[in-house]
């Protein structure tokens, strides 16, 4: 691996972990507020709608400035967003004025993520070759994953009372800090100036693209033609559909999972914090696992995604914490191992197809619509007050069932075209440009 490709990972891992104990953060922060039980996967959904309003705009940002620079102005736009969280109490609104207020921060914060996603892996694909990129993407989503497990266990550690009282003790925290969330808050904002040093020390590939549009309309039609493009090319509309399931039901497990540490084993927030961690853990040995799948056998590793969703349904039969963690891990296990592959023949089939800007911001606009599908159903399940072990069996079988019409599809696609293994690997670039 090339030198500068282990900066971006440290960059990506400071923004990832910031990203996921904010989070947290945020959820305690609307506790603390009193807010309803489904605004906390409505605001999360507010994040998410920032990756599909944007999509037509950031891949075109992200090929106009070099990467480490897109990533360092749109990180600055996520400190922005964490402080106005910080301040929420400032302004002297009300309390429904106060939670809507840390529902505009976060969506800022969305903002920043969505226009930062297309350069921290359209530079991927710009570091490494294709024999690399699986590998490549072994350790990216490994170090995200554990920057998700260690993002949510510091968001559980920060809450908990024992260190935020420790923290609002301290005299230049506890000046200008007041709760519990604040504290934790202020601590994430740090480590978003970290992550933003680091953007800085990114060296530029050398890779420059023609000069981008800039009128919205345009960039709409061109965004437009770019999804038809990758839904239209046999290996990246299944690469596709894949991971658009995966990060859906991914983000909506997060939050199944916090629920159901509530309602089923009783845990207070920090400690279902930890759960998130425990099958996050289980999410990297996966990933570390497929970096040995070669890019050529990519599509070989679908069934693992229908095992995974059939595992999901083992969750309402345990309570014991051996049984409840070892779950946990063949959750996350299966779902690293599975998405690793996909995720690399996605990239290769849409840097060699478009850009690296504009394929990941077509991957992350179909991602983020299903993750606002799923997590607005997932919402009013709850406001239906549907039990959990029934939102889970359901959201078990869903995502088995999809995987397997997934499979279907892909064997009809090599019937139909018995040359479509030769295109993986494929040297080129913006080939349907």
């Amino acid at each position: 691996m090339k030198k500068g490709f282990y900066m971006v990972m440290t960059a990506q891992a400071l923004s990832s972990i910031a990203d996921n104990a904010l989070l947290i953060a945020a959820i305690a922060l609307i506790a603390d507020l009193q807010g309803p039980e489904w605004m906390a996967p409505m605001m999360k959904w507010w994040f998410a709608l920032a990756y599909v309003v944007l999509a037509a705009f950031v891949g075109a940002f992200s090929d106009t400035l070099p990467k480490g620079r897109v990533m360092f102005i749109t990180n600055g736009v996520k400190i922005a967003g964490c402080l106005m969280m910080f301040f929420h109490a400032w302004l002297g609104l009300d309390n429904p004025g106060q939670l809507g207020l840390v529902f505009v921060a976060y969506t800022i914060v969305g903002i920043g993520a969505a226009a930062y996603s297309p350069a921290k892996y359209g530079i991927v694909t710009e570091m490494l070759e294709p024999a690399q990129l699986v590998k490549g993407n072994s350790w990216i989503e490994g170090l995200t994953v554990l920057s998700i497990i260690f993002g949510t266990v510091m968001g559980g550690v920060l809450i908990h009372p024992d260190v935020s009282h420790a923290l609002l003790s301290h005299d230049w925290i506890g000046n200008i800090a007041t709760t519990r969330s604040e504290a934790a808050i202020f601590v994430v904002s740090l480590i978003y100036l970290a992550a933003a040093a680091c953007n800085l020390l990114i060296p530029r590939t050398g890779i420059q693209y023609p000069i981008q549009q800039r009128n919205p309309i345009k960039l709409l039609c061109a965004f437009r033609n770019y999804v038809c493009i990758l839904w239209s090319d046999k290996l990246g509309q299944i690469s596709l559909a894949v991971t658009t399931l995966f990060w859906g039901a991914g983000a909506t497990l997060q939050f199944i999972v916090i629920e159901w540490g509530a309602q089923h084993l009783g845990y207070r927030l920090d400690q279902a914090s930890i759960l998130m961690g425990v099958s996050a853990v289980g999410t990297v040995v996966g990933s570390a696992i497929a970096g040995r799948v070669p890019l050529k056998r990519a599509l070989s590793v679908l069934p693992f995604g229908v095992i995974m969703g059939l595992a999901v349904l083992l969750m309402p039969l345990v309570k014991q914490p051996w049984a409840v963690y070892t779950v946990l891990l063949l959750i996350g296990g299966l779902a690293g191992f599975f998405v690793v592959p996909m995720n690399a023949l996605l990239q290769h089939r849409g840097h060699v197809l478009l850009s690296a800007g504009h394929s990941i911001a077509v991957q992350n606009f179909n991602e983020q619509l299903n993750i606002l599908l799923m997590l607005a159903l997932y919402s009013l399940l709850l406001w239906l007050r549907i039990p959990i072990n029934y939102i889970i069996v359901f959201f078990g079988l869903m995502v088995a069932s999809l995987m397997l019409v997934i499979m279907r599809w892909n064997r009809l696609n090599h019937q139909e075209n018995p040359d479509l293994q030769q295109a993986i690997g494929q040297h080129g670039h913006g080939q349907a440009l």
